[in-house]
């Protein structure tokens, strides 16, 4: 996440060979930027105050989920939907570390036409879903759109749009204007999740419409289906269990998993892609859904082994549905003790939208408990706490949360089994019923100063980390090397756990720890901190640096596909590490089509242990691959 001027000065990285006629006018090659975006500290203006739309109490039969909380009828007049979708989006479109949080919610039916298409905008913390049991229970006929971001005149990208989400619908692009004419735009970086979407013509992953120079990076789709997608100057990219048509290009990594229709395996030339026939395991997201007779549910799909295509497009997903009734509703205001007696009589949680103050554990102990934010619920630790501890329990769902480290120094974020357990006391039963964490993303910094010894700590056995972003701030308040200290993102004890989606960036010391056995990561995505005041500041036994991804030495099995690690010290840029991935050279322990880049400041000295050429500020930008290592 480099500074303005730091990204226009960068060589081209990277050629970008776009499908021939798939957009018009976008020029033959692109130059590629570092993974995400802004300066160490905030340059972006202050958004203008636009106020959201007015709050309407909800309509008969319909639970009360705040004033956050948009729920659409396909019977409301398309001018009132776009009118209130687009008060959203102006309070949010620029509110990169605000506090405001919205659902969007879209009821079994078609909105839009040709002649009247509902194109929209969606900013920071928004959720869009549909209430179907299916995608194709809502048809949108239009767009849900998210366009570069201007930090200046000239310096628009796609780097800094985190914190959103679109799910559980279709979308026939229709509308827009120009270069966005028909057409579905969602240009995002990390932490910006695109689930069980049916797009019914063209997509594109990068907004080439707006000036340049267009950056995105770090895009996650799952369960869905899309016809022609653009992926443009997405630098690195999951697509999981999906079915698609065709797809442009690659910059640096794209890796494809389980999905029908992927490019052919051919990492690094001619194309960067990272194809499994399969997905290892898998288990989506909970979702909302309102059947017939009105009756608000929450149904939560099985896990699934060795994964193809998506859940629904053969048939109903496979799971079970939850009334919500049996959820109690968590609403801005209420405690950790008050949420932890909900728990306590056997209650599953529905946290709506808004920021919490969580100052002790909220403890999920109860096999198959199921939490579910909306609109990116934000838990912010308080008095060092730990927001939230899974107990050894199997069947838990954590999905769509926010966690936010506090003033006071948390020993963890997110602790999923307890500490002696290490992962070893719960039976084996593979696969059956993983606990499973979706959407959840943590932050050391941003919005305020914030502090955690480690971000997710994971001792469970059999879990199943689905779409997880870890990040210690580049930007925004409250960040330098002796303010927002975080030694580790994410630390794995458990056996047999699956990462699908793993975005983890700026940790002090080993950004990832894996000392569990049979772990399994596809796609890691990673940038090194930039922040380190000087090599003694940032080494450790005699090792220049801290690896990005670590295996530890007395692991005996392990795999990673498609991984990226990249260096930018801007603050000292003499700075060095030696290893992009540190593991055991074990016959067990294999890592496929891995990665290190230099964004334009010191220097990676090796991809896997001492294996691999150096990435250097001689050749920005151009990855140093490895296929297979150690």
């Amino acid at each position: 996440m480099t500074s303005p001027s730091v990204r226009r000065a960068l060589v081209t990285m990277s050629a970008i060979a776009l499908v021939a006629g798939s957009v018009t006018g976008l020029a033959q090659s692109a130059v590629a930027a570092p993974a995400s975006s802004t300066a160490t500290t905030q340059h972006h203006p202050s958004p203008p105050h636009h106020p959201g739309p007015p709050p309407t109490p909800p309509a008969a039969g319909d639970p009360d989920l705040g004033p956050n909380v948009l729920v659409f009828d396909p019977s409301m007049p398309t001018a009132e939907i776009q009118q209130r979708v687009d008060a959203v989006a102006a309070r949010q479109a620029d509110d990169e570390m605000g506090t405001g949080r919205y659902s969007l919610l879209f009821k079994p039916g078609t909105y839009g036409s040709a002649a009247q298409p509902l194109v929209f905008q969606v900013g920071y913390y928004t959720e869009v879903a549909g209430l179907g049991q299916s995608p194709s229970d809502v048809t949108i006929n239009g767009s849900v759109n998210v366009f570069n971001r201007c930090l200046t005149a000239d310096n628009c990208i796609a780097l800094d749009n985190f914190w959103r989400s679109v799910s559980n619908l279709t979308i026939t692009p229709t509308g827009g204007e120009g270069c966005r004419a028909n057409t579905e735009f969602w240009a995002v970086s990390q932490a910006s999740p695109m689930r069980r979407v049916d797009v019914t013509g063209t997509m594109t992953f990068m907004d080439y419409c707006t000036a340049g120079p267009q950056y995105a990076s770090g895009g996650f789709l799952a369960d869905s289906r899309a016809t022609t997608i653009t992926n443009g100057s997405q630098q690195q990219f999951l697509t999981r269990d999906s079915q698609i048509g065709s797809w442009s290009n690659g910059v640096w990594n794209q890796v494809f998993s389980g999905t029908i229709g992927a490019p052919a395996q051919s990492f690094p030339t001619p194309q960067p892609y990272t194809t499994l026939a399969a997905t290892p395991a898998s288990r989506e997201k909970p979702y909302l859904w309102v059947d017939g007779a009105g009756t608000w549910q929450v149904f939560v799909p099985a896990a699934r082994t060795a994964s193809v295509g998506t859940t629904w497009a053969n048939g109903p997903t496979p799971g079970r549905s939850i009334p919500l009734r049996d959820f109690a509703v968590v609403k801005p205001g209420d405690t950790a003790a008050t949420i932890n007696r909900q728990l306590d009589r056997g209650r599953d949680l529905l946290v709506t939208p808004g920021v919490y103050d969580v100052d002790r554990s909220i403890r999920v102990d109860r096999p198959g408990t199921i939490v579910l934010g909306m609109g990116i619920a934000t838990l912010t630790a308080v008095h060092g706490s730990t927001p939230i501890v899974v107990g050894d329990a199997r069947g838990v769902d954590i999905a769509g949360l926010m966690i936010d480290a506090g003033t006071t120094n948390s020993p963890a974020l997110l602790q999923v089994g307890t500490a002696a357990h290490q992962g070893r006391a719960v039976g084996r039963n593979r696969g059956q019923d993983p606990v499973g964490l979706q959407d959840v993303f943590f932050r050391i910094g941003g919005p305020h100063v914030g502090k955690a010894s480690k971000s997710l700590v994971v001792n469970s056995d059999d879990v199943v980390l689905d779409d997880i972003w870890a990040w210690r701030a580049d930007h925004g308040a409250g960040v330098g090397w002796t303010s927002n200290t975080a030694a580790n993102g994410v630390v794995v004890n458990g056996d047999d756990v699956t990462a699908t989606g793993l975005f983890v960036e700026h940790y002090q010391e080993y950004n990832v720890i894996w000392n569990g056995e049979r772990g399994r990561t596809v796609f890691f995505q990673n940038e090194l901190p930039y922040d380190a005041p000087d090599q003694a500041s940032w080494q450790h036994d005699g090792v220049d640096g801290w690896a990005a991804y670590k295996v530890a030495d007395r692991v005996r099995t392990h795999e990673l596909w498609g991984g990226g690690s990249y260096v930018f010290t801007n603050v000292n840029p003499a700075l060095h590490a030696r290893r992009g991935f540190e593991v055991p050279v074990r016959p067990g322990v294999r890592l496929h089509d891995v990665l290190t880049v230099n964004l334009g400041a010191g220097t990676l000295d090796h991809v896997v242990n001492d294996t691999g050429a150096a990435a250097t500020t001689a050749a920005v930008g151009t990855p140093v691959s490895l296929v297979s290592g150690p």
